[in-house]
């Protein structure tokens, strides 16, 4: 058995039970099941935001929250307040399915929290008790990483709901005390076959609904995301969590990281040994070929190995599966049938934005964007109260760093968009601040070269119509988990090296060196209208 599946894996990524510190504060990350927030809780996190921290809240590109700037001696608290709304990992009460599961309590934290609170500073935090291991609440924690589309069962184009498959995954990964070794990275993704989908972000293991003539099935592959037009260009990951601070998260995976100076035999194996759909399962057997899959994972990897890439780097996807054999009663082989398998539903993420149909005629869900993925208490606050007046009194938070509030009536849906812009939303594709990532910058990050935050505001009010542009302080690319069509690396404040993605590694091929927010508009502007100019001849 490997040393992976022996001992949790050490992390210094934030999580709400670990808060990691940062230039600005701690960090809190809360990891929301399927996106989903209620009013309530985000009125508990918008007050914890402003009692325990610096008022700052981020949409992370996994559709997390983190709350940004936690004062020394407030981590205990925070954590306390977060956990008993109900936002803390689920625990086992000895229970045999679902209905014995609860979600941790205060009482499960408060010992173990207070006693490391004094220790944040030092990227360590508070440490939740757990009915047989003091670690494990925090492992269970690390490990809720399930993405689902933000309309998942009320997209009106689905093929199947997975809400309640990504309950019995999360449930999974929580309480199977062996996953705990997993990295806090490791993620999987649920595909319905929704319109609004990200597609380009890819995962340790995926799978996507397809109509087959018995009905539907899951497809699913390892390290990438389903093949379609949408995610053309997803193939090298990046960090998959926005703004994770640059002194804290040491183990990010960034473009420029010496895990992409593999050999090329290497390289060659896992682009072309696990690219595409590997079989088809049953809805009914996801679950049990996830386990299988992580077990295989925890078997075979070695205990520096912490993504499906690495281990496809040394293992063929036919060895992986011949393996995950025998903890499924189903056959386990390629399909190749598979092969040239496509998501036929077009993603399209401005669905994102504004009021659109869901599936039952006459509800809409409503969407909006805040600028550069930052909220604000009072923000927050009104967001909740809307949901509650109009919606169902839920929050839905996308991987684009943006806001749904479903389930509005057709009717209410002009009113809702005008107070979410009143809120300071951006609710129309066509405004360029949703075109824009960035990452936590100088002000947040001591790695960062550049304030990101505050020079993508300036590079809003000249970017071009429907450029899509990630500004990242440091060759870590935190804020962007997929390949951006054009990315500013800062080299130092206010300066910055212009990249066009071209299917090349990483930010893809340098096109301008050492240009300011303005060159940088101009350049933009030239490439994206070739016509204009003869720079791009």
């Amino acid at each position: 058995m490997s040393d992976a599946a022996l001992a949790l894996r050490p992390s210094a990524c934030p999580g709400l039970l670990r808060i990691v510190a940062a230039r600005d504060g701690g960090i809190c990350r809360i990891k929301l099941p399927g996106g989903e927030l209620s009013a309530a809780q985000a009125a508990v996190i918008a007050d914890v935001s402003e009692r325990h921290a610096a008022g700052v809240v981020e949409l992370t590109n996994r559709a997390n929250l983190q709350v940004r700037g936690v004062r020394s001696g407030h981590e205990a608290a925070l954590i306390m307040a977060l956990v008993d709304a109900g936002l803390g990992p689920i625990r086992s009460l000895g229970a045999t399915d679902a209905s014995g599961l609860t979600p941790a309590t205060a009482a499960d934290v408060s010992e173990a929290s207070q006693a490391d609170a004094a220790d944040a500073s030092k990227a360590q935090s508070p440490t939740a008790q757990h009915a047989s291991n003091p670690m494990q609440a925090t492992a269970a924690d690390d490990v809720r990483n399930v993405m689902v589309s933000p309309t998942a069962g009320r997209d009106p184009f689905a093929l199947f709901d997975t809400r309640p498959l990504s309950v019995e995954l999360l449930t999974l990964l929580q309480t199977e005390a062996r996953f705990a070794a997993l990295s806090p990275k490791f993620a999987l993704l649920l595909d319905g076959g929704e319109r609004l989908a990200r597609l380009d972000h890819p995962h340790d293991v995926w799978l996507a609904a397809t109509q087959a003539e018995d009905g539907v099935r899951f497809v699913f592959g390892l390290a990438g995301c389903p093949p379609g037009v949408a995610n053309a260009n997803a193939n090298v990951e990046v960090d998959a969590d926005a703004d994770a601070d640059a002194d804290a998260d040491a183990d990010a995976d960034a473009f420029q990281h010496a895990e992409y100076a593999d050999s090329h035999d290497a390289k060659e194996r896992l682009r072309t040994d696990s690219s595409g759909a590997l079989a088809a399962v049953l809805p009914s057997q996801v679950a049990v070929l996830v386990r299988a899959l992580l077990h295989t994972f925890l078997d075979l990897a070695t205990a520096d190995a912490t993504r499906m890439r690495h281990l496809l780097a040394t293992h063929s996807v036919d060895a992986l599966l011949q393996h995950a054999q025998k903890y499924v009663d189903f056959p386990l082989t390629r399909d190749t049938s598979l092969a040239s398998w496509q998501r036929l539903t077009p993603a399209d993420a401005t669905l994102r934005l504004g009021a659109h149909a869901q599936r039952i005629v006459g509800m809409l869900h409503a969407g909006g964007q805040p600028p550069l993925g930052r909220l604000d208490a009072a923000t927050l606050r009104g967001l909740a109260t809307l949901s509650q007046q109009q919606g169902n009194g839920t929050l839905r938070m996308t991987p684009w760093q943006s806001v749904l509030l479903p389930d509005i009536t057709a009717d209410a849906a002009p009113a809702v968009l005008a107070e979410m812009k009143a809120l300071g939303l951006a609710c129309d594709p066509a405004r360029p601040i949703t075109h824009l990532i960035a990452c936590a910058g100088s002000t947040g990050c001591a790695k960062s070269l550049a304030d990101t935050k505050a020079d993508a505001l300036v590079l809003a009010d000249r970017l071009p119509d429907g450029v899509d542009v990630h500004l990242s302080g440091c060759p870590r690319s935190c804020a962007a988990a997929h390949c951006a069509p054009y990315t500013l690396l800062a080299a130092a404040p206010g300066i910055y090296d212009l990249y066009r993605r071209d299917g090349q590694p990483g930010f893809g091929s340098c096109v301008a060196h050492q240009l300011t927010i303005e060159q940088a508009a101009d350049m933009l502007d030239s490439l994206a209208h070739p016509a204009r100019s003869p720079l791009d001849a």
